[in-house]
């Protein structure tokens, strides 16, 4: 195609995100509207953790309803996009070109990080999708690598989604906040767009990521993060940047996206 696809970054939030959209979902909604229909999706997700590199690669995966004590409706829920192994052997053979060694696994399903997002994007499950799997050492640097390596797949019809969360502390949870943030989300909310705003090269926003005041605070352990980086690099280094204002929830979990061109 001549238009390449942005990539996009998506804070996928709680799992009952998927009923209830808020904000953060009708952000998703219009931009998926304002977009050509994608040919596929290629999810990077940190609820599918391995010790190396995997792709789904079956025709139908499952919907998998990885988290438990939550109201019923959501177990009943299910997301039956196709797979596309042509798509999971491209992405294969593009990461092999960098030396990375990726496995396809056609019994994986969909984890919620993937169809959570996808409910909101693209609800009539119309659009195929590959998950590819977060290793449990993939350090900013790496999910960078794996963005970069990736870069072809903006020219080939494919929308290139890093899916997690801008900040995840689930120890500081706070139900009766309702959409104010914390100070140290919302400082950190703010200051990774002030960051993405000014412009940087991949490699060196993986850096300055890990390098921001207030991080651990925020992300105690870095899964939920690695997706921005990765979402970041995949677009180029000249990418520019559009945030999806998507509120708070809890006071900790910043529900914002955001594009890249």
């Amino acid at each position: 195609m001549n238009t390449p696809f942005p990539t996009l970054f998506v804070s996928h939030g709680a799992p009952t995100f998927a009923l209830e959209p808020g904000a953060a979902g009708a952000a998703l909604q219009a931009f998926a509207h304002a977009l050509p229909k994608p040919r596929a999706v290629l999810m990077l997700s940190p609820h599918w953790m391995t010790h190396a590199l995997s792709l789904t690669a079956g025709e139908r995966p499952r919907t998998i309803h990885d988290f438990g004590g939550f109201p019923a409706p959501l177990y009943a829920l299910q997301y039956p996009a196709s797979g596309d192994a042509a798509l999971a052997q491209r992405v294969q053979g593009l990461l092999a070109a960098q030396g990375l060694v990726a496995s396809l696994d056609a019994q994986r399903g969909f984890d919620h990080g993937a169809w959570v997002p996808m409910l909101h994007l693209y609800p009539e499950a119309d659009v195929p999708m590959v998950q590819l799997a977060t290793p449990a050492t993939l350090d900013a640097r790496g999910a960078a690598a794996l963005g970069v390596a990736l870069r072809p797949l903006r020219h080939e019809g494919v929308l290139v989604i890093g899916s997690g969360s801008l900040t995840h502390n689930l120890y500081e949870l706070d139900p009766s906040a309702g959409e104010q943030p914390s100070s140290d989300a919302a400082f950190f909310v703010e200051t990774v767009s002030a960051q993405l705003a000014r412009g940087v090269a991949a490699h060196a926003f993986a850096d300055a990521l890990m390098a921001m005041p207030g991080l651990a605070r925020v992300h105690p352990t870095l899964e939920h993060l690695l997706p921005l980086p990765f979402a970041h690099a995949a677009a180029g280094n000249a990418a520019t940047v559009t945030r999806l204002d998507g509120g708070y929830r809890y006071g900790v979990l910043s529900m914002h996206s955001f594009v890249f061109n």
